[in-house]
């Protein structure tokens, strides 16, 4: 095959001290692409790394007492152990505090310049420094940033900016001649009509009112947007500016900018006007992919809904993860996650349909032929359709990988595995085991479900990266031309004398309602431990999102008496908790047991969350919630009325 050259890309992540379970979907699709891209010959560089300068990051850094350098320094440390948990395998990480990619940019900031795109004026107006974006008036919201919804601030400096609406109509003229340059379709409707339409205004470039930043060369007073900065990665990373720009030269332009939805417009309006002021070519296709959503709203750490991928990994394996995160999910929209709906895809889909498959066919090969096959070729309807199957799975599933529709590659592939399982029950092996005469005909049989696993394991390879190597182990494949692309299409290259090992159980069935109670007891655990961890700010550039009185008192508090207290059968987490508030008797459920004997529930005075939609948990109704407070490391300690007052009083 022709080695050809993909250059793929993720947007640079700015330096959380927590990433979450959202920051992995986009970087595990990137990943499944990039592989994709390599399992069929193409000479990929797989770009990510970390968005360091801005206001909002000298502000948590102040308050932290470190400079800028060090707080991003002992973050970003973080995030590639991250990705490594995830087998993220990028091929270059750039920082954009990194000596090289600062001084490009100001040599794009200057070229700017002197093309004439780049002039000084003072800036008047309102900034969102968690977004680290300019608005006009008319674009906020209830007078608050329309993508975050937090207040902003108004600003005056002397600034330069940026002959943005100078390339409002080359823009327009470029998205409309090139089908595909910004997907899915929507999102290129939404430029269109929301930002390009309406008229493009010129874009503030600098800002004087801090320091943390890139320096503009000619005027060091300034120091370059953070958003010039950051876009500009995608090339800086490739050596553009430098005395090198040979991976330049080799990659660009970048066959796929992967972003998030609510970064669409950067990367398909500001960045395109800055190529084409600088004389560059335009990547190939920007795709926003939508959100992962809990409770109907996307995943913030100050609403305290973030799932830590780590937990996920360390309790059901980095396949499973990654599995979920890309079946899950039609590829480009929003899509929820739930607790439930991960344990459900790891018991349908991987523990029963892929693994019971592996298993009985390994278990049936030691069984019925000592582990290995006395291989002669068959032919009958059940094998032809497998077969055929099988080719027709190929096809699909590469037209869907093609038009990045991840979640639709999965599906296809699923259809080969429960077309493989299908097949066992129509060859009914423990049928044919009983009649000698029949010992070809049941051979042959494992053989086909064995190639048909082969060609599994191949299409397999992009989403999850230790499961084919678990397969191959145990069918006893160690030529890796049986697992490269070209063999994908290629029915019969097991070998006729296939000797099998067993190997352990690839994914375990997980109990579901014992499950969900200790997955949530420990996501809630991680996440009481990230908030504890989180750094303390004093202005309007914190994370967090406050509410109103009026949302406070939605909120019903009231002291409650433990009357009775057991544990709940089958949890070991769980106690029932009999409480009286006032009047009223609530049986309210509490994971808790870890910390308190139900003896030692009992005449305690809690604070109650009263007015919660009853849940149901272990087969028993919880009529509310039980307040707690949790250490860094997660430890429960009830919140107790020290005043003992009557059971019912309001919590104000």
């Amino acid at each position: 095959m022709e080695n050809k050259k993909f250059y793929i890309t993720t947007p640079i992540y700015y330096p959380s001290d927590k990433l979450h379970i959202g920051h992995s979907y986009c970087t595990v699709a990137a990943d499944a692409i990039a592989r994709y891209k390599r399992l069929q010959g193409y000479d990929v560089m797989f770009l990510t790394g970390t968005d360091e300068h801005g206001q909002k990051i000298e502000r948590i850094a102040k308050s932290q007492g470190v400079t800028p350098k060090q707080y991003v320094d002992k973050v970003v440390s973080g995030i590639k152990d991250l990705w490594k948990e995830m087998d993220i395998s990028y091929d270059k990480f750039i920082r954009t505090t990194d000596d090289y990619h600062v001084k490009a940019v100001q040599k794009i900031f200057r070229a700017l310049y002197d093309n004439g795109d780049i002039y000084k004026s003072h800036y008047e107006g309102w900034y969102c420094t968690p977004c680290e974006t300019f608005f006009t008036e008319h674009q906020l919201v209830d007078g608050k940033c329309p993508d975050c919804g937090r207040p902003v601030e108004k600003v005056k400096e002397e600034a330069y900016f940026f002959r943005l609406s100078k390339y409002q109509d080359a823009l327009i003229d470029y998205i409309e001649s090139h089908p595909g340059f910004i997907s899915p379709q929507s999102r290129q409707t939404e430029m269109i009509a929301n930002f390009l339409k309406p008229g493009l205004e010129d874009l503030c470039v600098s800002r004087t009112s801090f320091t943390w930043g890139i320096p503009v060369e000619f005027d060091p007073g300034h120091i370059v947007y953070v958003w010039v900065d950051a876009l500009s990665n995608y090339i800086t990373a490739l050596g553009y500016g430098s005395d090198d720009d040979s991976l330049y030269q080799k990659y660009w332009p970048a066959d796929l900018h992967l972003v998030g939805k609510e970064i669409v417009r950067f990367h398909s309006i500001i960045w395109p006007a800055i190529l084409m002021s600088l004389g560059l070519p335009l990547p190939k296709k920007i795709f926003g992919h939508g959100w992962l959503i809990i409770d109907g709203g996307k995943m913030s750490k100050s609403k305290g809904n973030v799932v830590d991928p780590k937990v996920l990994v360390d309790r059901y394996g980095l396949d499973a993860i990654r599995y979920f995160l890309l079946r899950e999910v039609a590829f480009g929209q929003d899509g929820n996650f739930t607790n439930e709906a991960l344990i459900q895809r790891i018991n349908s889909d991987l523990a029963n349909d892929l693994g019971n498959l592996v298993s009985r066919t390994v278990g049936m090969i030691q069984k019925y032929f000592g582990g290995t096959l006395p291989y002669e070729q068959t032919g009958t309807d059940f094998d032809l359709d497998l077969i055929r199957t099988a080719g027709d799975v190929v096809k699909k599933y590469e037209t869907a990988m093609d038009q990045l529709q991840l979640s639709d590659a999965l599906t296809e592939l699923w259809v080969l595995i429960r077309r493989t399982n299908k097949y066992i029950d129509e060859t009914q092996p423990w049928v044919l085991c009983k009649d000698p005469d029949r010992q070809p005909e049941l051979a042959a049989a494992l053989y086909n479900v064995a190639e048909s696993i082969r060609i599994i394991s191949i299409l397999l390879q992009p989403f999850m990266t230790q499961t084919p190597k678990k397969i191959w182990a145990q069918l006893n494949i160690k030529d890796e031309r049986l697992t490269a692309w070209e063999a994908v299409t290629q029915w019969g290259l097991l070998a006729r004398d296939l000797t099998v090992s067993k190997g352990e159980t690839l994914f375990p069935r997980i109990d579901m309602q014992k499950e969900l109670v200790e997955l949530e007891t420990a996501l809630k655990a991680a996440q009481a431990q990230a908030v504890a961890n989180q750094p303390k700010q004093e202005d309007a550039a914190s994370d967090e999102e406050f509410i109103t009185i009026d949302d406070f008192d939605k909120v019903k508090l009231v002291t409650g008496e433990v009357i009775a207290s057991e544990q709940v059968k089958g949890s070991k987490k769980l106690l029932k908790n009999t409480v009286k508030i006032g009047d009223e008797t609530r049986i309210i459920l509490s994971g808790i047991a870890k910390y308190y004997t139900p003896e030692e529930m009992v005449g305690k005075k809690v604070v109650v969350v009263a007015n919660l939609v009853p849940r149901k948990m272990m087969g028993e109704v919880s009529h509310g919630m039980i307040l707690c407070a949790a250490d860094a490391e997660g430890h429960l300690s009830l919140m107790t009325d020290d005043k003992q007052f009557p059971s019912g009083c309001e919590v104000r």
